[in-house]
């Protein structure tokens, strides 16, 4: 029997009016003065009747408080059978939980914090594998590794790695991750960066030239290469951030080159430099000769 049926029936009229009986049991599970007016009493079936009553708790706003009473069959006695706070069609509630992994958000990281990743991570794929057993004759079987390990009892191993496993060997050709970026991982870095630093940016669409072209690009290595890079210019708006070879800024390297200032000509004249003259004429530079004091001779004036 579906519950719209049940709870079309008609009430049990004991039950109905043991209203006094379900606010004592919802008075006694919280506590007096927070159970409210008498909302309704619904039918659960044949002589079950739920009571409904309001919550004045604060932060239970349109919670009711539900008491649901009973009776046997042919007897007149009610009693009860259960109590509990249940929230009203309006009723504040709490959001619906949601996982970590969904609420995370771009920068929300902070020093110390750490971000664990599912084993079965879609952005991830295995780098190597390190329980593959190799050929006796490899150099990297365990009874290599035992040899090794006797001839040359002076090297320690690095924590973790034992001398002759794959692991190791790993390491030492710069591979020692388990895990790598999987295709579908890099498809989502694409996008992301595609996004923030792309071709249909507004910053993009008013550039004069785009980044391929831009001696401030940096590129990347990989398969990304073919599609990204990473800003160099101080001042453009994304400095040290991965771009898209689409992306662009006034900031191109080739968009407004400023030629040199010209070099001025020598002049013909030279009208930079200073002449020195003396401030009186030299004695000898006159058509009168000058005679000096001791070869004056008396022009007879009294």
């Amino acid at each position: 029997m579906s519950a719209a049926t049940t709870r079309s029936r008609t009430p049990d009229r004991l039950c109905a009016e043991a209203v006094d009986l379900a606010r004592e049991a919802a008075e006694e599970a919280a506590h007096p003065g927070v159970v409210g007016e008498h909302v309704s009493a619904v039918a659960e079936g044949d002589r079950v009747v739920t009571h409904f009553f309001e919550c004045k708790e604060p932060g239970y706003r349109g919670w009711r408080w539900a008491v649901t009473v009973a009776r046997a069959s042919r007897a007149k006695l009610v009693t009860l059978d259960e109590t509990v706070l249940l929230p009203g069609p309006d009723a504040l509630q709490a959001p619906e939980w949601v996982p970590w992994s969904e609420r995370l958000r771009p920068g929300d990281m902070g020093p110390g914090d750490l971000l664990p990743t599912e084993a079965d991570d879609l952005r991830l794929e295995p780098g190597y594998s390190g329980e593959d057993a190799p050929p006796p004759n490899s150099a990297v079987s365990e009874e290599m590794a035992e040899r090794v390990e006797a001839e040359d009892a002076e090297l320690v191993s690095r924590p973790g790695t034992s001398r002759g496993s794959i692991a190791a060997l790993a390491e030492e050709l710069g591979m020692r991750r388990a895990r790598v970026l999987s295709r579908y991982g890099l498809h989502a870095a694409a996008d992301r960066w595609d996004e923030s630093f792309g071709a249909k940016t507004p910053m993009a669409q008013a550039a004069p030239a785009s980044c391929v072209t831009c001696a401030f690009l940096v590129p990347l290595a990989g398969s990304l290469k073919q599609a990204f890079g990473i800003c160099a210019n101080e001042f453009g708006p994304a400095d040290g951030r991965v771009v898209s070879l689409s992306y662009g800024c006034g900031g191109h390297s080739e968009a407004a080159v400023m030629p040199k200032p010209p070099r001025p000509a020598a002049p013909v004249l030279d009208t930079l430099g200073a002449d020195s003259l003396p401030l009186r004429p030299a004695a000898d530079s006159g058509s009168v000769e000058v005679a000096g004091d001791e070869g004056s001779e008396d022009l007879g004036h009294s």
